[in-house]
C-alpha cells in the first residue's frame, strides 16, 4: 500500500468507527426510555416487558431491528392463526384479524384482544 492511500483509509476507519460509536450511545437510552416504560407495568408483566426491550436493543445493535409496512404487520398477523389445527379454527381466526373485529385492552396493559360474535342459525329437525 502506498503512503498516499493512508490517510484516506484512516479518514474512512475514522468515520466508520464514529458512527459505530453513535448508534451505539443511541440504543442505551432507547433501552432506558423503554425500561422505564415496563416499571409502570403490573409486576406480572414486567419482566416479559424487560426482556422484549432487551432483545430489541440487541436487534438494533445487530441491525436486524426495521420499521415494518402494513402489509408486514397483516402477514404477521394471520401467521399468528397457524397455531391452530381445524380449518375452522383458523378461519375464525383470520375474521378476528380482519377489520370487522373489535379491538380492546392495550399493549401496556398486557396485551390486545380481539372479538368478533358471529351469528349462526341451526335448524332443529
Amino acid at each position: 500500500m502506498t503512503l498516499s492511500r493512508l490517510p484516506a483509509l484512516m479518514g474512512a476507519a475514522m468515520l466508520l468507527c464514529s458512527s459505530a460509536a453513535f448508534a451505539a450511545n443511541q440504543a442505551p437510552s432507547a433501552l432506558q426510555q423503554e425500561r422505564a416504560a415496563c416499571a409502570r407495568l403490573p409486576e406480572e408483566s414486567r419482566s416479559a416487558c424487560e426482556r422484549e426491550a432487551g432483545a430489541a436493543a440487541q436487534a438494533a445493535r445487530s441491525g436486524d431491528l426495521s420499521s415494518m409496512d402494513a402489509s408486514t404487520y397483516e402477514r404477521n398477523a394471520l401467521a399468528r392463526c397457524d397455531a391452530f389445527k381445524t380449518p375452522q379454527d383458523k378461519a375464525e381466526c383470520q375474521a378476528r384479524m380482519g377489520s370487522r373485529a373489535t379491538v380492546g385492552g392495550s399493549v401496556e396493559g398486557g396485551g390486545l384482544l380481539r372479538e368478533l360474535t358471529t351469528t349462526t342459525t341451526r335448524t332443529v329437525p
